[in-house]
């Protein structure tokens, strides 16, 4: 098992953890932003000349917003090409930081838009802690309706609505859990969107005892465990604690035996990605050991070293993950 990360954030974490996220901690326990945190991306092998991006509001009160990344092949084909595959992307950032915008996911999109091929819409949501959870869970069902209702040309020429994927990495990941049940719930209201899957992609997910990967990999250069503390207590509901169901799925679970139901009734895959470099990932092994015990069809893809957020760093790794999920989007 490696415990070492081949990427290091430019402001050391265990050293200066608001530092490292950009802010700053106030003697109230408030915090100011100061700049978007500095996290370092692999640009040789840029793949944005193979895409064609489109930005939308969602909704200008709560400034929310859309990216719309699909293959730029697709705007000069003069047949009739079948539409592609809808990826409905959630960014990370832990619920505090980081935006659609944010260059290190760019590589990311190119990345599963040009690979799988497919059209991807990735979401902009309120952060917290201006706005704790469960917004981010509101905007993210807010735009999935949006799209339905109100379908940019792009969206209605060229992607399948039938064939629909909720995807994210890191606190994205966790969006896609919580948010891809409330969808299963109201599956109905969503149409003509069909949901196929939920893929989480290295998932954020905390608690208030420490997992042995957590212990492990206390120090590590990516996400310390000392990030995710200050992140839930950033994003979680004023009094929660790591134990709230937001951010430990098993919490839930517990007190409903039947929350996934609905998804094993509509016959949705589930997708969890990991790596051992990662100090999340005994919990997001956990959760795949739990959903599989359910009789939820969900398949875990866990690998060594790496580290958290890599595939969004590494494009090698962002095209290694991209036919990951070209593999289980082919097989729908």
């Amino acid at each position: 098992m490696s415990d070492q990360n081949s990427e290091t954030m430019p402001i050391d974490p265990n050293v200066d953890p608001y530092g490292c996220l950009g802010m700053a901690r106030n003697s109230d326990g408030s915090i100011t932003r100061l700049q978007e945190p500095l996290v370092p991306v692999e640009t040789s092998n840029d793949l944005s000349h193979l895409v064609f991006t489109k930005d939308i509001s969602i909704n200008s009160s709560k400034n929310t917003w859309a990216r719309i990344i699909l293959p730029r092949e697709l705007l000069h084909s003069t047949t009739n090409t079948p539409k592609l595959p809808l990826v409905i992307y959630f960014h990370g950032g832990g619920f505090i930081v980081a935006t659609v915008d944010s260059p290190v996911f760019q590589g990311l999109y190119a990345s599963i838009a040009s690979e799988i091929p497919a059209v991807v819409v990735s979401i902009e949501y309120r952060q917290a802690p201006e706005h704790r959870l469960p917004a981010a869970y509101d905007d993210c069902m807010e735009a999935l309706h949006w799209i339905k209702t109100k379908p940019d040309e792009l969206l209605s020429n060229h992607a399948d609505f039938s064939k629909c994927f909720l995807m994210g990495t890191s606190a994205g990941g966790n969006v896609v859990y919580h948010v891809g049940l409330r969808a299963a719930e109201s599956w109905d209201n969503l149409k003509p969107l069909e949901i196929k899957g939920l893929i989480l992609n290295q998932p954020f997910f905390g608690g208030i005892e420490r997992t042995q990967s957590e212990v492990r990999l206390v120090n590590d250069n990516m996400l310390p465990p000392i990030i995710s503390d200050i992140m839930w207590d950033l994003g979680l509901p004023e009094g929660a604690d790591r134990d709230h169901e937001y951010s430990n799925p098993m919490v839930g679970i517990e007190s409903n035996p039947n929350l996934f139901d609905q998804v094993k009734l509509l016959g949705w895959k589930m997708l969890v990605t990991g790596c051992d470099g990662d100090p999340l990932i005994d919990r997001q092994v956990d959760l795949v050991r739990v959903l599989k015990e359910l009789g939820v069809q969900v398949e875990g893809s866990f690998t060594q070293g790496a580290y958290h957020g890599s595939e969004v760093v590494d494009p090698l790794k962002a095209k290694e993950f991209s036919f990951l999920v070209k593999e289980l989007i082919s097989h729908l």
